[in-house]
């Protein structure tokens, strides 16, 4: 079994999530006896280490593990029996699905999956109109300050709908002993919202995202890296490195479950893409974002940059 291929089962499995930053300062302040210090505290008793998701049903176990080796899943998997820690964070409010048929993945998250079009379905929400982007999309209180759409998920959920949806990992940007582009599945991503009209309006996600050297809509696609795993050197526990908020990332990072397949720098000074201000509704606006694994594509090698104004042949999703 290839590492890519043990990584994914290990998502199956319902690893342990990384906390972002913030909430280790949360939990550390809020649990911290007074007049210790953070060198005299053990992470793992303020729950540092102790966020943990198991899936306890074996025949869901043996479904997902299915849907991973063979690279589809005709029956709906739900999610819902993934159990763990009471949330340090209020839970997601919204419990109806946003559109018939679809099947919720978790009790915590916004995600839903469709069993018949093999897409998934996220509820999220416009938190960035303007200025140089590093991603489309985070997590819910990590990068809000650098992406266009804040959901409130789980990465990890995400990554085995994926699975469930037919796609396959392959391995996020790797910058040593050289750079690496990111490689996996095409997923093509869709963005859902209704406008001030009261209208319903469907755009590919990329026609918000402008290329500073063209002024073009983003012509690259998202590749499925799976991001990987970081393994805490205390107690050897192993969580997922897009917790922290490497969601749909238009930047490599190595820890980005979805990336570009070409080198697109994080650096500040070399930025190469920026809100198309013009076409995003206004902050707060509620969005639906669309993830569709592009059928007849199972893993994306790296890509030669396209002419500008390109697109990669998304089909709108139904």
């Amino acid at each position: 079994m290839t590492e890519r291929a043990s990584n994914d089962l290990l998502v199956l499995r319902g690893l342990r999530t990384i906390p972002s930053k913030r909430q280790r300062r949360k939990e550390y302040k809020g649990n911290r006896p007074k007049g210790q210090g953070a060198a005299e505290m053990d992470r793992t008793e303020f729950g540092f280490a102790g966020r943990r998701f198991e899936v306890f049903s074996p025949t869901l176990l043996a479904v997902l593990r299915f849907a991973f080796l063979f690279g589809s899943l005709a029956l709906g998997a739900d999610l819902s029996t993934l159990r763990g820690d009471e949330p340090k964070e209020p839970a997601a409010t919204e419990t109806e699905a946003p559109l018939p048929g679809l099947k919720r993945l978790a009790p915590n998250a916004d995600v839903w999956l469709d069993p018949v079009k093999k897409q998934l379905v996220m509820r999220g929400e416009v938190v960035l109109r303007r200025g140089p982007l590093e991603l489309f999309a985070c997590l819910k209180r990590t990068k809000e300050h650098e992406a266009i759409v804040a959901v409130d998920t789980k990465a990890y959920v995400v990554h085995a709908g994926l699975i469930a949806c037919g796609a396959e990992s392959g391995n996020p940007a790797k910058f040593q002993p050289e750079f690496t582009p990111a490689r996996g599945t095409e997923i093509e991503v869709w963005v859902e919202w209704t406008d001030a009209a009261g209208k319903t309006q469907r755009v590919d996600a990329r026609e918000w995202i402008k290329d500073v050297k063209t002024g073009k809509p983003m012509a690259y696609p998202w590749v499925f890296g799976g991001s990987g795993f970081w393994t805490d050197p205390q107690d050897g526990k192993q969580y997922y490195q897009a917790e922290d908020g490497d969601f749909i990332c238009i930047s490599n990072f190595p820890s980005a479950m979805l990336d570009l397949p070409v080198e697109s720098s994080n650096a500040n000074s070399a930025l190469m893409f920026e809100a198309f201000t013009d076409r995003i509704p206004p902050d707060k606006t509620k969005v639906l974002v669309y993830l569709v694994p592009k059928k007849g594509a199972k893993k994306q090698e790296p890509a030669a940059k396209p002419a500008p104004g390109a697109t990669s042949g998304g089909r709108e999703p139904t």
